[in-house]
């Protein structure tokens, strides 16, 4: 008989299995080695999760759960669309340093990786930014902080991307490498200046305050 297992090893059987598929994708994942590595018997994995494919799904939703949470916390208390933008994007560059297997994950799914769950995980993992960020810019555009004209669901879906960008390039090997490129080899160690960075690209593209003159005069 199975000992039930705790919510600290649960924890570490599913990033465990984070990192194991995010190096190796679905097909060519090792469960044996995702046990021994997290210290369980084969059986009790298959015991809690059943086969492979659901072990898996299990540990992309365990990913999911800690961005949504990184999300909520990060526009909790924005009451503007700077702001929120600003500490949505400072909690994505920490949550990538800190968790580069997640996002090594989410881009293996993304490249091709997951075919047969590619239409499943689409759904489960973009529809929970696109709500957050599509409802952050429909209250900008609403009391009048954004030009007026912007369609909050393509913006959305725009800025969706560059957070995307930039939380591979603070987790996956190759895109480090390509920021490098532009941006020079110490570009990942000044955060906060990645993070100004962004935000005055964002104010211009949005109109948000003072740049409003900047593009006006373009």
């Amino acid at each position: 008989m199975y000992k039930k297992l705790d919510e600290k090893t649960m924890d570490l059987i599913l990033e465990t299995g984070i990192d194991q598929f995010a190096q190796c994708g679905l097909d060519r994942a090792n469960i044996n080695t995702i046990a021994k590595t997290a210290g369980v018997s084969v059986g009790v994995l298959y015991k809690y999760f059943g086969d492979k494919d659901s072990f898996f799904l299990a540990c992309v939703r365990h990913s999911l759960a800690l961005l949504d949470q990184v999300l909520q916390e990060a526009v909790a208390h924005e009451t503007d669309i700077e702001s929120g933008i600003r500490s949505i994007v400072s909690a994505l560059i920490v949550h990538a340093r800190d968790h580069q297997s997640h996002n090594a994950l989410y881009n293996e799914i993304t490249s091709g990786g997951c075919k047969k769950y590619a239409r499943e995980l689409a759904r489960e993992i973009e529809s929970r930014t696109a709500a957050v960020y599509a409802q952050l810019l429909e209250n900008a555009r609403r009391v009048g902080t954004v030009d007026p004209t912007l369609d909050p669901k393509t913006f959305a879906f725009f800025l969706d991307d560059l957070f995307m960008m930039l939380q591979f390039s603070f987790s996956c090997e190759y895109y480090r490498e390509r920021m490098a490129i532009f941006l020079g080899p110490d570009c990942t160690d000044d955060p906060e200046k990645m993070t100004e960075s962004f935000m005055h690209f964002i104010k211009n593209a949005l109109k948000i305050g003072g740049d409003r003159l900047v593009c006006d005069r373009v």
